[in-house]
């Protein structure tokens, strides 16, 4: 597991929450349910607080190449990736609520 991973999984723990500006410039609120590295990428799976029906957003995480750090969050366009990703996080959560 790298550090990244290390670091995430530290903060899902704790409960992480973030705050993101939309294109209509409003803030959203939302609770990180995890971080997926999947291809070479990293995306994050959230749930929006004020979201009814508990669908849940993915975005890919962009880093400094130079120290790897966080620098933005963006949309991803490839629905058929949006779904690899997806099942991905579903097979995690299936993995660790088996683990308990």
């Amino acid at each position: 597991m790298s550090e990244f991973e290390k670091d995430m999984e530290e903060q899902e723990e704790e409960g992480s929450f973030i705050t993101l500006t939309d294109d209509d410039g409003n803030d959203v609120s939302f609770e990180v349910l995890d971080t997926i590295e999947y291809k070479d990428r990293t995306f994050s799976v959230l749930l929006p607080f004020d979201d009814q029906d508990d669908e849940v957003v993915i975005l890919e995480m962009l880093f400094d190449g130079e120290d790897s750090e966080y620098v933005d969050f963006v949309s991803v366009d490839d629905e058929a990736l949006i779904e690899e990703v997806f099942e991905e996080f579903l097979k995690r959560e299936e993995e660790a609520f088996s683990e308990e």
